[in-house]
């Protein structure tokens, strides 16, 4: 088959590498893709944002089956027009992709469906938004309603930092984004993210991780695209995962069929846990970054097979074989992300890292300069491994992190500490 996979971050990286593996696969295309990307596929210039520009690139490049990485082209209708032109598709239509495209969609589907999630409000005012706040008090969530490509969210300890988050949003930070806001009560518990393919009527669970989104160690500082994850998330056992496919996944499945738009792809739900009762903090409608890259280090390549299946409405008939392991990913960031950072600095050391189904580098922000890899973005690589425990896998994962020679990038050292 040939397949095309649409970003250019880690993730995409991830998942071409798995793909690969995949004895389906016989020609791989990665648009736009990266430095890294392009070691093992094809990369494409091709603006991923444009529907028919993507339907018509397939066509030509006769693409039999299209992965969709990243939200943005999701919510831009790229999967419907690649399905209009009978192209198979991994990944929600535009109506579908609501689910993370708006914070307040998600919770008017949690109320129909009855799905536990914490209380909120919704505002376009932002005076009413911070009489809100001033009424609730802190701690309290704050989230633009929009795509802000995971930086639209504000865990705010004191009123006065709600308030800033609030002018913020109101005041254009996020665009379009943050035109709307959605604030929620604050949710104590452990998080943890669980992903699960549907086919629009039937779901299969395929894994589970936790993400480390603050920037320091010990979960300091500002939240971030992500700087690690590792799986299994402990605190999701075979109960809590039940659980949530019971009271939260399958009645979502249900009120979007109800609704006339099946979802159809990878739900990615994010969980708070405590005492053993998981409630919904978000959805988001394609495979997390950095869990992607841990998830794929365990599944490799039969991950193709139950994307496909997902794609065809055949999950009914699929199992995922999961081996008893542990996989780690450790994100390596510019200095100063996720604040202003330079790009163009060189980074050393990839050529001794090892390569194999235990251990990658996967690239999220690297291009090609003079023979040289250099960081193009924030947070640039992520150095995945897997054991068969998760000190096995941190283990190794830090120890090609320090092969790496790359003065101007810094990563954290505790990634799995809550595990561990």
């Amino acid at each position: 088959m040939n397949i095309l996979i649409l970003g250019g971050g880690g993730r995409e990286h991830a998942l071409a590498w798995a793909v690969m593996q995949n004895p389906k696969c016989d020609k791989l295309i990665v648009a736009p893709g990266n430095a890294g990307i392009a070691q093992i596929a094809e990369c494409a210039r091709l603006d991923i944002m444009d529907p028919g520009a993507v339907a018509t690139f397939a066509e030509q490049n006769a693409i039999d089956f299209v992965i969709v990485g990243p939200e943005a082209p999701l919510a831009a209708g790229v999967a419907d027009r690649l399905r209009a032109a009978g192209i198979s598709v991994f990944g929600p239509s535009a109506a579908a992709a609501r689910l993370e495209a708006s914070k307040s969609f998600t919770k008017e589907i949690c109320d129909a469906a009855g799905a536990p999630t914490a209380g909120y409000a919704h505002f376009t005012d932002h005076a009413a938004a911070r009489a809100h706040v001033k009424e609730h008090g802190a701690p309290i969530v704050i989230k633009a309603d929009g795509l802000a490509a995971g930086k639209g969210v504000v865990v705010a300890e004191t009123v006065d930092q709600a308030l800033e988050a609030l002018d913020d949003m109101f005041g254009g930070a996020f665009g379009e984004a943050g035109a709307e806001v959605v604030i929620e009560e604050f949710m104590e518990g452990e998080e943890a993210s669980f992903f699960v393919l549907c086919d629009g009527e039937d779901a299969l669970p395929i894994g589970t991780a936790q993400d480390h989104k603050r920037v320091g160690e010990g979960d300091t500082g500002p939240n971030t695209g992500g700087m690690g994850a590792y799986s299994p998330a402990p605190v999701l056992t075979d109960a809590v995962a039940q659980k949530t496919m019971d009271e939260i996944v399958y009645p979502t499945l249900k009120e979007m069929a109800r609704r006339g738009t099946p979802y159809q792809g990878v739900l990615y739900v994010g969980l708070m846990i405590r005492d053993g009762q998981p409630r919904l903090v978000e959805y988001n409608v394609r495979f997390g970054d950095p869990e992607c890259q841990a998830l794929m280090m365990r599944l490799g390549a039969q991950v193709f097979d139950l994307m496909q299946a997902a794609a065809e409405g055949r999950l009914s008939d699929c199992s995922v074989n999961w081996a008893d392991d542990h996989a780690m990913t450790v994100v390596m960031a510019a200095e100063g992300y996720p604040g202003a950072y330079e790009k163009g600095s060189v980074i050393g050391g990839l050529e001794d890292c090892p390569e194999d189904s235990f251990q990658m580098v996967f690239h999220a922000g690297t291009a090609r300069e003079r023979g040289q890899f250099v960081a193009n973005g924030g947070r640039v690589l992520n150095i995945t491994a897997r054991g068969a425990s998760l000190q096995e896998a941190r283990d190794r994962a830090y120890a090609m992190v320090d092969r790496i020679d790359w003065p101007q990038g810094f990563c954290r050292r505790d990634i799995g500490w809550r595990a561990l």
